[in-house]
């Protein structure tokens, strides 16, 4: 393929992932307009709150002003100033690196993939910059610097992944000179590292697989009291759809709290509120029927969630000790100890990032603090998966000897 086809093919690839972003929350709110609302206000108020929603997905912060009816009705402190509201909804995040990833592929299959991603991500961002500036709007206005840049950062992470599935070093590149450098470090460092870089990563998916687990029983057990909510709302189908397609959209994120949580630090649904193994004090929550499967008590046996993080970090340490021993041969205590401490290290940043990326404000008064401490997570995290990594090094290597 031409430089200019790919050009092309790339420009179309990102106009692609960022419609398919806006129009799913655009389809509902056009729906409640016309079903609800007879036509009668002016669609350009449903065309901005779905942008705001998809913007708000790739944690662009947009600054709301109520008016003082709204502000009075809602009975929140600080309701009646502007309210930032940063928290994203993961889910278009999420679809976008998923998206953005096969995207990626397709453009490095037609050729001249480095090209091709750049226009990708150059379009990606002009696009969202226009969709941005026409939601500007003094009831509700996004960062206008966030929005060009933050969605086209994550397609862009999309569209890495999906190339590195196809891309191979050649000389001269930057990929291949990057590789020489690595070969040139120590090699019972580099197999360390490695390693590490292996089993953190393993065991913070382990623990995030987990706690996506937990959330899915958490819902069925729970499905009683987010009916209850659903009723309370008093939504129409239209409207219930709309609610439900947000919550989808917030699922990533109660699964990145789940995560936290079996980290041991929790997370918040409002200032001076905890959810954790060790116990759980709510205030109100916002009427989302979603947070009807949060636990309003403490769990019997919660604190069991705690050897979650220690057993996944325990099973990846014993799954790259025999990846060890066939660079190495014989495994020296020290590599085993900078083995250990990289992985805990590397599961820490993963899982104070998803905690990081998971949390921030969502409305006024107590709810400017909702979701998990990035670094309470990771700090948790890595005293954790430490000695637990060790003591998977450790044992992988006792087990073997015994066969």
């Amino acid at each position: 393929m031409t430089r200019r086809l790919t050009v092309l093919f790339a420009a179309l690839e990102a106009l692609l992932v960022v419609a398919i972003g806006v129009a799913i929350p655009l389809v509902p709110m056009t729906a409640i307009w016309a079903a609800q609302f007879g036509f009668a206000p002016d669609w350009l108020i449903f065309w901005r709150g779905a942008v705001d929603v998809w913007l708000l997905g790739h944690g662009v912060d947009v600054t709301f002003t109520l008016d003082a009816a709204t502000a009075s009705a809602l009975g929140l402190e600080g309701a009646d100033a502007p309210v930032v509201v940063t928290i994203a909804l993961l889910g278009f995040a999420l679809l976008t690196v998923l998206l953005g990833a096969r995207a990626g592929r397709r453009i490095a299959e037609a050729g001249h993939a480095r090209l091709g991603g750049l226009t990708a991500i150059g379009v990606a961002g002009l696009a969202s910059l226009g969709l941005t500036l026409t939601a500007v709007h003094p009831m509700a206005r996004p960062s206008i610097w966030q929005g060009a840049l933050l969605p086209a950062l994550v397609l862009a992470a999309g569209i890495g992944l999906g190339m590195l599935r196809h891309s191979r070093a050649e000389p001269g590149s930057r990929h291949g000179r990057l590789a020489s450098a690595w070969a040139g470090v120590a090699i019972d460092t580099r197999v360390a590292l490695g390693a590490g870089l292996r089993a953190g990563a393993a065991a913070a998916s382990l623990v995030v697989a987990i706690a996506a687990v937990i959330v899915v029983a958490r819902l069925v057990l729970g499905y009683a009291e987010i009916i209850r909510l659903y009723e309370a709302l008093h939504t129409e189908l239209v409207g219930g759809v709309a609610v439900t397609a947000l919550q989808l959209a917030l699922l990533p994120n109660l699964v990145a709290w789940g995560a936290s949580w079996l980290t041991g630090p929790g997370f918040a649904i409002g200032t001076g509120s905890h959810v954790s193994p060790l116990g759980t004090a709510l205030g109100p929550v916002p009427a989302l029927p979603i947070f009807g499967a949060v636990p309003t008590g403490d769990l019997a046996f919660g604190f069991a969630g705690l050897l979650v993080p220690v057993v996944a970090g325990f099973l990846a340490g014993a799954a790259v000790r025999p990846a060890i021993e066939r660079a190495l041969g014989a495994v020296r205590p020290g590599g085993l100890l900078l083995t250990a401490v990289a992985g805990g290290a590397a599961g820490a940043v993963l899982l104070g990032a998803l905690a990081w990326a998971s949390a921030g404000s969502a409305g006024p008064g107590r709810l400017v603090d909702v979701g998990p401490s990035p670094w309470a997570v990771g700090f948790a995290a890595l005293a954790e998966l430490v000695p637990a990594i060790a003591l998977g090094l450790a044992s992988g290597g006792a087990l073997r000897r015994r066969k």
